[in-house]
């Protein structure tokens, strides 16, 4: 099921993403994440005490999250673990049997629902079965776009009401496929692939192919990176006298001189650019 209308989706994207921004390192967030499978309606348990075999049984979660059990009769167990379930019935059946312990074993785990909106083919929600994780979710929703950035978000509703937003790095999770970033997700979850938009960095000068760089926002270049997509130097350029101007947020340029030959030499590191910097290479002869 996808939401109703294109534009619905991206209302709901950009109401969410005002939230993110104090979005989680993953780095100490993820195993927050990976948290155990929580019952759900339409669930099929296998509860087995030890001290009664005769109470040992499989029941169905009901659509109102409940369960019916000999002596203790309705259960409400949506949103519990297994082993939170198991203790809870233990506690339950503890007037009518001496220290039971109580083993619960999910058997089926019925559909649930995630959004996943911004740069994937089929933004909308995405039927979960049983343990899904983000990247089987993904490709539920028919994959990534050219314009995915960088980042993942998940933004989760805890059970103590407590809100969590993770980042996932998008190269650690597809290109090296780090499984720590690869979490599970739950129902109610919501995804956003952060939407890349095309920037431009502009180099003139004794470069062979001088102009506008089209590039994405998620991979703007280093210095030497935008002189190779500019076709590399003229016989003619002064490396060493490589200028890049920037304006801050008021308006204000700032000139940078630097040696690239030192950088190609491995003495300074490479200048990171930012979108709208203007790069000049010098000729030798002035």
């Amino acid at each position: 099921m996808r939401l109703p209308t294109a534009a619905a989706a991206w209302i709901v994207l950009f109401l969410i993403v005002i939230g993110v921004a104090a979005a989680q390192d993953p780095a100490g967030q993820a195993e927050r994440f990976v948290t155990a499978y929580r019952i759900g309606p339409k669930d099929l348990l296998e509860i087995k005490v030890r001290e009664d075999e005769k109470l040992n049984t499989e029941v169905r979660v009901s659509e109102q999250g409940k369960v019916n059990l000999a002596y203790i009769n309705e259960v409400y167990v949506e949103g519990l673990t297994a082993a939170e379930l198991g203790d809870k019935l233990a506690e339950l059946y503890r007037p009518f049997l001496r220290d039971p312990h109580v083993a619960v074993t999910i058997k089926e785990r019925q559909s649930k629902q995630v959004s996943i909106l911004g740069a994937v083919t089929n933004p909308g929600f995405v039927q979960l079965f049983g343990r899904t994780t983000l990247l089987e979710a993904i490709t539920a929703a028919g994959g990534l776009t050219r314009e995915a950035a960088r980042e993942i978000i998940i933004l989760r509703t805890f059970p103590d009401g407590t809100t969590g937003n993770l980042k996932i790095p998008v190269d650690d999770l597809m290109l090296r496929g780090d499984p720590k970033y690869n979490v599970p997700l739950e129902a109610g979850d919501s995804v956003i692939v952060q939407i890349d938009r095309t920037v431009h960095v502009y180099i003139y000068g004794q470069v062979k192919i001088p102009g506008a760089l089209s590039v994405l926002q998620s991979r703007i270049p280093t210095l030497t990176q935008a002189i190779a997509q500019a076709g590399g130097f003229t016989e003619r350029a002064a490396k060493r006298r490589v200028t890049v101007t920037r304006k801050d947020e008021n308006g204000r340029e700032k000139t940078f001189e630097i040696n690239v030959v030192r950088i190609q030499n491995n003495r300074l590191e490479d200048f990171p650019l930012e979108e709208g910097d203007t790069v000049y290479v010098p000729d030798t002869i002035f």
